[in-house]
């Protein structure tokens, strides 16, 4: 297994992105929320996701899962943009609560900030539907022994259009 990030060519890279698009879409936990990944840009990924009371605490608010969950998969999906081959983990995460997110739309920006050998460093913030900032947060990611192409949500790139 080689220790430098594969960026996919030029030619190749929305084919990628677009299968990381059915990567996160394919994953079982994502069947409970209202949510969508889109990737524009190497290093950058955007989530939009539904809040609704469904993923309340008892104070009336989302959980902190919620903010985990969607910090964590937008700056992964920002930091897999840059490794074609292989699929990443997170080794560690660290998140701060802004504001508390009640019902509405939120938007989760991730991007890539460094690393392209074995660990990569991505960041992502969360923002509501007023624009306000209501959580961000900063990972690392490394490159794992799991084969992209060998996972059955990563759909054949070459089957793909844009």
């Amino acid at each position: 297994m080689s220790l430098t990030a594969t960026p996919p060519d030029q030619t190749g890279a929305r084919l990628h992105w677009r299968a990381l698009e059915s990567l996160y879409a394919s994953a079982p936990v994502n069947d409970l929320f209202d949510s969508a990944l889109h990737i524009d840009a190497e290093g950058t990924a955007r989530i939009t996701f539904t809040v609704d009371k469904r993923c309340f605490h008892a104070g009336g608010a989302a959980h902190g899962t919620i903010y985990f969950k969607m910090l964590d998969d937008a700056a992964f999906y920002a930091a897999n943009t840059l490794v074609s081959d292989r699929f990443l983990l997170t080794t560690s995460f660290n998140l701060h609560f802004t504001k508390p997110v009640r019902e509405g739309q939120i938007v989760a920006e991730g991007r890539w900030v460094s690393g392209r050998r074995r660990v990569l460093v991505a960041e992502s913030r969360l923002i509501d539907s007023e624009g306000e900032e209501i959580g961000r947060g900063t990972g690392t990611f490394m490159r794992s022994r799991i084969s992209l192409s060998g996972l059955e949500g990563y759909a054949n790139p070459s089957a793909l259009t844009d």
